[in-house]
């Protein structure tokens, strides 16, 4: 996106829209103009409106970020968050403060809004862009990112995405004493139980990070005992996938892991929850699928293992696509292509405690290395490494619309 390329200005029309209603309340006292008139002229206006859209000028996007210690994580995982095109625009045209209800103070989404306008600033004077104030304020919000230790990239992202949600709730927030109370919906088809459960998850939890990187994962338990079948629903902003353990030289891809991921297990007695059905503990099988598919898909791959006494790292070659991943195979039974094209990738070097993370991310002309504050055009051959992490993919426009 080199030279002058635009952001498109969300909210535009629903503040005119505001303000037009306001003037017509005014109008009601001093001139007898019908209600079909002024519906006519406000969607007229609207029209106008929608093709004078704000745009903001983009750079190029090929900016690094200083490493102020340690803080390779946060500089990948900000550059894979910067190049998530529906996050950037609505940050760098400032939308949250047009949209917000949450009673946060939006500190932490004003600095990365901040953070990312640097990182797209037309001119590009600047190569390096200092994330230091952002920085700050995130460990104000969360302390346990506090120091110089090692972190975990894939866990500063949910932290990051989750602090940044609260903020820009656009749900008044409420407290809420323990847990909601089980609903049940044994008597309707599985797509209305988890529409239901979607529908109450956006009354309290809706923002623009929903927008883009919720989904909804759909467990599904059968008892061995009685067969009966009991499913519940969850939402997630990311897929942490399991590696197999064994592979054919060394590789092994993508489609393996979300396979390891969704099989059926088996669950023994002290593992499994109760059944509604025997109202006890029973031997049960269980199994993972995608119930509604998010406009970005963050797939973690889970390269660290914690046994008793350590941590080990995996640097297994894992095989994966650039453009037309199907996750069609993990959904619904009755959905057509899911399709998803990979925009983003952080990789990890090195080992458990001794590494470092690096960014590579298309901009639309082309492939990035980031290094820090080192930036350099690669070439997609190149991305397929034993180190890539985290996978970022948006879904295509082409992929068959889902709605369950």
């Amino acid at each position: 996106m080199p030279g002058a390329s635009g952001v498109n200005g969300e909210g535009s029309c629903e503040a005119l829209c505001r303000t037009l209603v306001s003037q017509n309340g005014h109008q009601r006292e001093t001139a007898d103009i019908s209600q079909s008139v002024l519906y006519t002229s406000l969607m007229g206006l609207l029209l106008v409106a929608d093709n004078e859209k704000e745009k903001v000028t983009l750079g190029s996007g090929r900016i690094g970020l200083r490493n102020i210690g340690n803080t390779c994580f946060l500089n990948a995982v900000v550059q894979c968050l910067s190049h998530t095109c529906g996050l950037r625009d609505y940050c760098l045209l400032k939308s949250h403060r047009q949209e917000k209800f949450s009673k946060e103070e939006a500190r932490l989404m004003e600095a990365f809004s901040e953070l990312l306008s640097g990182l797209w600033v037309a001119n590009e004077e600047d190569i390096v862009v200092n994330p230091r104030q952002f920085y700050n304020i995130f460990k104000e919000a969360v302390p346990y990112f506090s120091g110089y230790s090692q972190q975990d990239a894939q866990e500063f992202l949910r932290f990051l995405l989750d602090k940044l949600h609260t903020e820009i709730n656009r749900r008044p927030y409420v407290r809420r004493a323990g847990k909601d109370p089980e609903q049940k919906y044994a008597r309707i088809r599985l797509s209305e139980e988890a529409v239901a459960m979607w529908k109450t998850h956006l009354e309290r939890d809706d923002s623009r990070i929903v927008d883009l990187f919720s989904g909804q994962l759909r467990s599904s338990l059968h008892c061995s005992v009685c067969s009966h079948y009991s499913n519940t629903f969850d939402v997630f902003c990311d897929l942490s996938l399991p590696l197999p353990k064994r592979s054919i030289a060394g590789v092994v891809t993508l489609k393996e892991c979300l396979d390891l991921f969704s099989q059926e297990e088996k669950l023994d007695k002290e593992n499994s929850p109760m059944c509604e059905r025997c109202n006890r503990r029973t031997e049960c099988t269980k199994r993972l699928s995608i119930q509604r598919f998010p406009q970005v898909i963050v797939i973690h791959l889970n390269r660290f293992t914690t046994s008793r006494w350590s941590i080990s790292k995996s640097t297994v070659y894992v095989s994966f696509p650039l453009a037309n991943l199907d996750l069609r195979p993990y959904g619904p039974v009755d959905c057509g292509p899911v399709l998803y094209d990979l925009y983003a990738i952080c990789n990890h070097t090195g080992t458990v405690n001794m590494g470092h993370y690096t960014a590579c991310c298309s901009d639309g002309n082309g492939w990035c290395f980031y290094n820090d504050s080192s930036v350099t055009p690669v070439s997609e051959n190149q991305l397929q490494t034993n180190q890539a992490y985290v996978l970022f993919y948006q879904r295509s426009k082409s992929s068959a619309t889902i709605r369950k």
